[in-house]
């Protein structure tokens, strides 16, 4: 589950970071670095977001060593062909539907907790994008209007300065909730090995310090290619622009952590950057580059539950 972790960090926390690197005010090793404390410092923002994935996606007494590997492999067989190809597809989404595909396997579809999965992950995931649209449009015209009685030039080295703080904010709330994630799944494991059931325990602080590491290590160590999608390809960002994406994201990600939603960074940062690219005309976007992205989430959830389906049963037949 480590191992999952780091490639979550390796892939999905460059987005983190990818409005910092598009708007040209850190190069990639500073932005990085940047990124790897702030996720270190998500830890502290609450662990509620690892209850939701621990007991409220799928029965969390059926997650047994089988059923984790299961899901890791399954959702790995996808991660792997849309990270050769560059997509910033989401992580979050991989491992939820991961942990349906398994959980289904396990226990038949009365396994999965679909009113639960439905309110706290499903509609939080597929609203987070759009608020982040509209908060980061708000953002920018704001900023717009303050920057009439001043220069291209100093707006940009005002926001040029404020963007590595937006930057690090993300970076924090991304921590707080893709860390906790792996946290919730991994405390289940121990939970059901142990043969604890029932009320759903807080995830012990060793256990979150370690999940974060692991992902920062993968920040730390990789996501280049999705850095360029994101910060390049979808549109070119100012300073001030870069800063109103990574605030607006951030906001979303971060309240939501402490309601236990867990989200998608890659599409929370990615309605912020479109928001900003909208704001300006809506050819400054490059919608083709937009839809590319938007068919590799709608693939994502039903293509890793399905692998994960069939991994639980090829782990039985190979056993």
């Amino acid at each position: 589950m480590l191992g999952w972790t780091v490639w979550s960090g390796f892939t999905d926390a460059a987005n983190a970071i990818s409005t910092v690197v598009g708007s040209r005010v850190l190069r990639p090793l500073s932005a990085v670095a940047l990124a790897t404390a702030g996720n270190l410092t998500g830890i502290l923002f609450g662990v509620a977001v690892a209850a939701t994935i621990g007991s409220g996606i799928v029965d969390s007494s059926l997650v047994d060593p089988r059923f984790v590997i299961a899901a890791i492999l399954g959702g790995l067989a996808f991660d792997v062909f849309t990270y050769i190809r560059g997509l910033p597809i989401s992580e979050t989404q991989v491992l939820i539907g991961a942990i349906m595909g398994a959980g289904i396997a396990a226990g038949g579809l009365g396994a999965v907790k679909f009113v639960s999965a439905l309110q706290k992950v499903l509609v939080p995931m597929a609203l987070a994008p759009v608020i982040a649209f509209f908060a980061a449009l708000a953002l920018g015209l704001l900023i717009l209007r303050w920057g009439r009685r001043s220069s291209a030039q100093k707006v940009n080295k005002v926001f040029g300065k404020a963007q590595i703080g937006s930057s690090f904010f993300f970076s924090v709330s991304h921590g707080a909730n893709d860390a906790m994630k792996s946290a919730g799944l991994m405390w289940a494991l121990l939970l059901t090995q142990e043969g604890i059931t029932g009320a759903f325990p807080e995830v012990p602080l060793w256990l979150r310090v370690t999940s974060v590491v692991a992902l920062s290590a993968g920040t730390f160590f990789g996501g280049w290619r999705i850095v360029r999608t994101m910060g390049f390809r979808v549109t070119e960002l100012r300073p001030y622009q870069g800063f109103a994406a990574e605030t607006g994201a951030a906001l979303v990600v971060l309240g939501s952590s402490q309601l236990g939603f867990p989200l998608s960074t890659t599409q929370t940062v990615s309605g912020s950057i479109i928001g900003i690219g909208a704001m300006r005309r809506f050819s400054a976007v490059r919608w083709g580059v937009v839809r590319e992205i938007v068919l590799a989430w709608a693939l994502t959830i039903p293509a890793s539950l399905l692998f994960a389906f069939l991994m639980y049963f090829a782990i039985g037949f190979l056993a």
